[in-house]
């Protein structure tokens, strides 16, 4: 994963202040347009995609040090489960992968969580030496469905996880490896208070 090192040392924690899920917030939908690689992305209206197609597809904040990256690769992994890939996890392996990009990168949880249409594969870690300048929390989401593989991958500043982490789980929760989904998993709309009677 390239990492774009756009946020430097300046660590903006009053731009998260809203979760995604947060009532009356903006939200974007993306949505994969090739049949080989359908998928939807819900993410907060604040951040901007770039990428896609045969390129990753990333989604940046411009005011706070949050990115999420989707790839999606053809692949031959007949009989792969979520459940199966979370009982076999190398967690070293994975650790030494992502200490090529952030130094000291180890990883602190794994689980099985759902998405929109199915069940992920998560793992998460933290880097206290990145090209943020600042400790970083990295979630990882994997999934396949129909010979494809998903990978989200989605970095912040560890200080900010209070405000960053609600987002990013709303990110996955909406996630869907169809490109038809419909929003949204944890957002209530919002309703406008009743006026006083005169």
């Amino acid at each position: 994963m390239k990492f774009r090192r756009r946020i430097g040392g300046v660590v903006l924690a009053a731009a998260l202040a809203v979760p995604a899920a947060a009532n009356a917030q903006s939200l974007n939908i993306t949505r994969g347009i090739f049949d080989n690689q359908p998928y939807t992305l819900i993410y907060p209206g604040a951040m901007i995609a770039s990428g896609g197609g045969p390129d990753p597809l990333t989604i940046n904040h411009p005011d706070a040090p949050l990115q999420c990256e989707l790839n999606i690769i053809a692949i031959e992994a007949t009989g792969w489960t979520p459940q199966g890939a979370l009982e076999n996890f190398d967690a070293d392996s994975a650790a030494d992968k992502w200490a090529e990009t952030f130094p000291g990168f180890a990883i602190t949880g794994t689980t099985v969580r759902p998405y929109q249409n199915g069940e992920a594969l998560i793992y998460e870690g933290e880097s206290e030496d990145s090209p943020m300048d600042v400790p970083i929390t990295l979630v990882h989401a994997e999934a396949v469905d129909a010979s494809r593989g998903y990978a989200l991958d989605c970095i912040y500043a560890t200080d900010v996880a209070d405000n960053a982490r609600p987002i990013v789980d709303f990110i996955i929760a909406n996630f869907s490896t169809r490109s038809d989904a419909e929003c949204c998993i944890g957002a209530e709309p919002a309703e406008e208070p009743l006026a006083p009677a005169q």
